[in-house]
């Protein structure tokens, strides 16, 4: 009985234990499966972090303004007599613009200029009697009352005549004209823009913050999207002494020369003021960056010696702080070093530690200053 019990024991104990070895032997070979296989490498985009030269500057938006510029039109109305410019003339200070009809005013004013000069005449005639005595100085103070009642009179009426002719109030460039011959114009009808162009005024406004940064003759660069391709220069000619309660930002005028009347009032201008010195920042494309609450990061290559003898790229995350964007550009203050190999694209595939494949067939953009394409 004995003898049984241990054959028993003993078959049961090698059952046993060949299951177990054979479970042992299973996981062995499936851990070493799975660690040769690995993960596959992750195609990325990267580039090399380098140094570039960087200008602090003030963007603002603004628009044009012209130096002097009006509607023009008369305070009075009328039937258009005469019109002595054309749209888009370019005309001096004083110049006659237009004239209503005025024909009853003048035959008006020659009335009175006669009446006056009677005036004039019994007052000298009086003088010369009162010297004689021959008249009271009732008389004569009535006689230099009546001259200066028509001669206000006349200088009144003389008055209403000139408001009948249009004269440029100042040099400029006229717009198109709005009145044809022979209409009859209300009082303030506009008749025709006038518009001194050069110089023009750009205003814009800068935030509270950044007003210790400007100063009066600074230079400023001045793009429209009339020219897309060109820059126009000018400098800070005034600064308002108070700041905007509502908005909490400052307005700022610049006169640019605009000597080939490029630059019309009411365009939309966009104004850079440079600020400070000129900074080296390592640059990097705003794509490299992954912007997360805890933190900025970015993957940095490096080439590493795999179990086979071979070299293979593998990512790895860092921690980076990140300074002023201009464009589609950043600026990384620490956490990278000049000439680490960045992932600049494809970093969502990744976590630290994973196999990546360098292809730059496409690249996203890293222009400092990026113009939009119509497509």
């Amino acid at each position: 009985m004995t003898k049984r019990m241990v054959i028993m024991l003993v078959a049961v104990a090698i059952v046993f234990g060949g299951v177990f070895g054979f479970q042992v032997l299973k996981a062995v070979m499936i851990k070493r499966f799975f660690a040769a296989m690995g993960s596959p490498p992750q195609t990325v985009s990267a580039a090399k972090a380098g140094y570039s030269n960087w200008q602090p500057r003030i963007e603002a938006i603004g628009s044009l303004r012209a130096v002097k510029g009006a509607d023009l039109s008369l305070e009075t109305s009328g039937v258009v007599e005469s019109i002595t410019f054309n749209s888009g003339d370019d005309v001096k200070k004083g110049a006659l613009l237009l004239k209503l009809r005025s024909a009853d005013d003048v035959a008006k004013l020659h009335s009175l200029q006669a009446m006056a000069d009677l005036s004039d005449i019994n007052y000298e005639r009086d003088q010369k009697q009162f010297k004689m005595q021959a008249v009271s100085q009732a008389t004569l103070d009535t006689d230099a009352a009546n001259l200066k009642n028509a001669q206000a009179q006349v200088a009144q009426q003389q008055a209403i005549i000139d408001k009948k002719f249009l004269l440029a109030p100042f040099a400029g460039h006229l717009g198109i004209r709005a009145v044809d011959l022979g209409q009859y114009l209300g009082a303030g009808t506009v008749i025709v823009t006038l518009q001194a162009l050069d110089p023009i005024f750009v205003d814009f406004f800068v935030p509270q913050q950044s007003v210790d940064q400007i100063r009066l003759s600074q230079s400023v660069t001045v793009k429209v999207d009339a020219f897309k391709d060109q820059t126009f220069d000018g400098e800070i000619s005034a600064i308002n002494p108070k700041v905007d309660t509502a908005s909490r930002n400052v307005q700022v005028r610049a006169t640019l020369k605009n000597p080939d009347h490029k630059l019309l009032p009411g365009m939309y201008a966009t104004v850079d003021i440079a600020t400070g010195a000129p900074h080296d920042y390592i640059t990097l494309p705003q794509t490299a960056i992954t912007y997360n609450p805890y933190g900025d990061t970015v993957y940095v290559v490096d080439s590493k010696n795999a179990a086979d003898g071979k070299s293979k790229l593998v990512a790895r995350q860092t921690f980076v702080t990140t300074g002023p964007t201009r464009g589609d550009q950043i600026a990384v203050l620490k956490g990278i070093n000049d000439g680490d190999l960045i992932v600049t694209a494809g970093q969502i595939k990744l976590h630290n530690g994973s196999t990546v494949l360098i292809d730059n067939s496409v690249t996203p953009t890293a222009d400092a200053a990026p113009i939009p394409i119509d497509r």
